[in-house]
């Protein structure tokens, strides 16, 4: 699914791509009259997850690596929601709209500054030309991979302790590829960090010579998605998956499924 940058932005983010999911969560109550039903979503869920991280590994257009990250968040929230965790799913969802937004944003400021160029073959050296573009794709990047304390990290991290916690062959399958997806997640964000802004420049001098930094209508955004990336996870943690929260009450699920208690103590 290709378009404009802000358009891949909008629709790799929050609306389009994440609509199925969206779905299966307000059906929840049909999903939960078949356990078969549940096992083949959590399955295809766990299979997309770590395929579209491993597609990502051996992509070379800028957005393209963006758009497989996409795909393989997909997969934690369908396989999570099969597991019947509806608001883990859905918190993951608005965790995922804001760095991937922040994600997209970023990368068009580079594409925009590089006369269109999207290889990351024909770019690298662009550090200190594109410092707020660095910064932003980084934590971007840092809150993709999940980690700690940046916003991922709160669903990513929920996702998994939920899925071992199950205590069953599917939950430990999904737990297994999701932690696969997540290293293949780590290492294709920082190979894009690498060879777009760290790596020896190998493009064009006429590239080079009118690169530029966004202006401050397009760097404003991402500083707003930036604080987002790294404070809207903490913030709305306790709110939507907080034991006890009533933020899900109107899906049943949550009435009988005690595991988020077993992922919050796991460790004990």
């Amino acid at each position: 699914m290709e378009g404009p940058t802000p358009v891949s932005a909008l629709i790799h983010a929050a609306t389009l791509v994440v609509a199925g999911v969206f779905l299966i969560i307000r059906c929840s109550i049909l999903f939960e009259s078949s356990e078969s039903v549940l096992m083949v979503v959590s399955v295809i869920g766990a299979l997309t997850s770590f395929f579209a991280a491993s597609v990502g590994l051996f992509q070379n257009d800028l957005k393209r690596v963006i758009a497989y990250s996409t795909c393989s968040q997909l997969g934690y929230m369908v396989f999570i929601a099969g597991l019947s965790h509806y608001s883990v799913s859905l918190f993951h969802v608005a965790n995922h709209a804001v760095f991937k937004a922040l994600l997209f944003l970023s990368a068009g400021c580079v594409i925009h500054g590089m006369s269109d160029e999207q290889d990351l073959r024909k770019m690298g050296g662009l550090l200190n030309l594109f410092p707020v573009s660095y910064t932003m794709i980084l934590i971007g990047s840092l809150a993709l991979v999940g980690t700690p304390f940046l916003t991922g990290f709160y669903s990513k991290d929920c996702i998994l302790e939920l899925a071992v916690a199950k205590h069953t062959t599917v939950g430990n399958f999904c737990y297994f590829l999701g932690c696969s997806a997540a290293f293949c997640t780590s290492f294709y964000s920082f190979r894009l960090v690498f060879l777009t802004f760290v790596n020896p420049t190998n493009t064009y001098k006429k590239y080079i010579e009118h690169a530029h930094e966004a202006p401050i209508t397009m760097v404003f955004p991402l500083i707003i998605l930036g604080l987002g990336a790294i404070f809207y996870g903490f913030l709305s943690r306790d709110l939507v998956i907080g034991l006890g929260s009533l933020f899900f009450n109107n899906v049943h699920t949550n009435y009988y499924n005690f595991n988020l208690v077993d992922s919050e103590f796991l460790a004990a």
